[in-house]
């Protein structure tokens, strides 16, 4: 099942504060460009917060009142902008640019194909259905029944080979 709403497949990993989210995604991240894909990541942020480091020259010029603020170095470049709103799934996923694959942590809602990462200890259930979930990594044994492909927390290669199967292959 691919969205079409976007260029290159959109796979969201979502679950509860503390259950590993990151962890997985960084798992994915090293397999999917070990194995030659490019590899843009999201991470949905639910309050207000500064991205930049407070007192450095980029953070006090959008203190001064830039809309638009940048920093270039030699091997990368960023960009804070202002918003009056937070920017949608789809908004984002265009600003990726030239990839293989969106990765997002968070946009359980806007997300067409979720990952859930459930850890026994914050949850033993899911907050999705099976039929709204592409996959699940878990260490909670019971849910390992469940109709849907189910990975162990720390079984990221085999989870990033089947995201390679169903969207990039």
């Amino acid at each position: 099942m691919t969205d079409e709403r976007f260029a290159a497949p959109v796979v969201s990993v979502v679950g509860k504060s503390k259950s590993g989210r990151t962890t997985l995604l960084e798992g994915l991240i090293s397999t999917l460009i070990d194995h030659g894909w490019r590899v843009a990541t999201i991470k949905n942020h639910a309050h207000d917060t500064d991205i930049d480091v407070p007192g450095k020259d980029t953070w006090r010029h959008e203190r001064a009142g830039a809309v638009v603020t940048m920093i270039s170095a030699p091997n990368r470049y960023g960009v804070i902008r202002k918003v009056d709103k937070a920017r949608t799934l789809e908004e984002l996923a265009a600003e990726a640019g030239d990839v293989d694959i969106v990765l997002t942590e968070g946009f359980g809602i806007e997300a067409d194909t979720r990952i859930e990462v459930v850890r026994a200890e914050r949850s033993t259930e899911p907050r999705f259905a099976a039929e709204e979930l592409f996959a699940l990594a878990t260490d909670v044994p019971e849910l390992a029944e469940w109709p849907l492909p189910v990975f162990a927390l720390d079984e990221t290669v085999e989870l990033a080979e089947l995201i390679e199967e169903r969207f990039l292959r």
